[in-house]
């Protein structure tokens, strides 16, 4: 049961990155592909009636959490509690920015609250790439499995950590690219004209500096964190998820005018990226440094046996619910934006 739950939490997990994720990096260029206000409420149409409900998955993987692995829910919320303050009011200012933006119509007004949707969405992919890359790093964790990291220390790896330094900065650096591509991809799939061209147009760079980040992260992950390797020699069947995220990239390149291949194959390389780091660390759920042997694994995290079980009675009932709204809420607002009609 504990494993099975492992990868529950990091499907959901998943399931965020990759719905929350796309208008996260619509939100960051917004300013770049839009250069009007009707261009700028074509951008917020295409994420507007599902962004808000996207992160109901952040919500279900940290619920999830609690009540399968408390000994890391308090071990993480403690110890990582500046950064989950900074995604914390990131995510309020974005959600504001949406909303307040057409309190007032004002030419001193709507900017504010442009630059406030276009900064948080950045940030956050930024924050939320360096919290994965902290946990693949692994943390100081004490014999009763408690840490706690500063903001920043050196940017180094030796001595006192802190929550960025040069790996988890480069990590963070690669979810922006990632998330920029993304959303960037969504914004071809749902709008046409100026914004799609230009949208196109930044997906394009984008996948460069992805590729490219992405080699470098993969290199660093392997000198960071011994325990990659070791599973992928022990488990070969693990290469199925770099290669996974290779496939997505070579879809992106090669999809031109096919928006939907360009979009899935974003979403494969999210997944198989997210999926390698799970697999990598794998029975870890937060490696220490610099003993391995202090750890918090599956194992020593996870509620009891019994409550694992009861839990999973109410979960998937939860899940089938969210899932049917998920499916509703996507075929409704399928198919291209438009200014017709009420809304952002």
């Amino acid at each position: 049961m504990e494993a099975f739950w492992f990868w529950m939490v990091a499907l959901m997990l998943t399931a965020y990155v990759l719905l929350d994720g796309f208008d996260l990096g619509a939100g960051a260029i917004h300013l770049f592909v839009a250069r009007s206000e009707q261009q700028r409420r074509i951008v917020l149409r295409a994420i507007g009636p599902v962004w808000d409900g996207n992160e109901v998955w952040l919500l279900a993987a940290g619920g999830t959490l609690y009540f399968a692995f408390p000994g890391l829910y308090a071990a993480s919320f403690s110890g990582f509690y500046l950064a989950l303050i900074l995604v914390l009011w990131l995510l309020i200012l974005r959600g504001i920015s949406v909303e307040f933006r057409n309190h007032i119509d004002s030419p001193a007004w709507k900017p504010v609250w442009d630059v406030a949707f276009a900064a948080s969405g950045a940030l956050l992919a930024v924050v939320l790439g360096a919290a994965i890359g902290n946990v693949v790093r692994g943390v100081p964790l004490d014999s009763s499995g408690r840490f706690f990291l500063p903001l920043w220390t050196d940017f180094g790896l030796e001595g006192e950590l802190g929550i960025l330094d040069w790996y988890t900065v480069a990590a963070g650096v690669l979810a922006l690219a990632a998330l920029v591509q993304h959303g960037a991809l969504w914004l071809v799939l749902k709008t046409e004209g100026e914004v799609a061209r230009r949208a196109q147009r930044l997906a394009g760079a984008a996948w460069f500096a992805v590729v490219i980040l992405t080699v470098l992260v993969t290199v660093l992950t392997l000198r960071v964190q011994p325990l990659v390797s070791k599973r992928l020699a022990e488990h070969a069947w693990g290469y199925v998820f770099p290669l996974l995220s290779l496939a997505g990239l070579v879809a992106v390149l090669f999809a031109g005018k096919r928006a939907r291949l360009g979009f899935l194959g974003s979403c494969a390389y999210l997944v198989g990226m997210l999926a390698a780091a799970a697999f990598g660390i794998f029975p870890n759920v937060l490696p220490a440094r610099p003993d391995p042997s202090l750890s918090l694994t599956i194992y020593n995290t996870s509620a009891s046996p019994y409550g694992l079980r009861t839990g999973l009675v109410w979960w998937i009932p939860g899940m089938l619910l969210v899932l049917g709204y998920f499916v509703y809420v996507y075929r409704h607002f399928a198919g291209k934006v438009s200014l017709e009609g009420e809304g952002y």
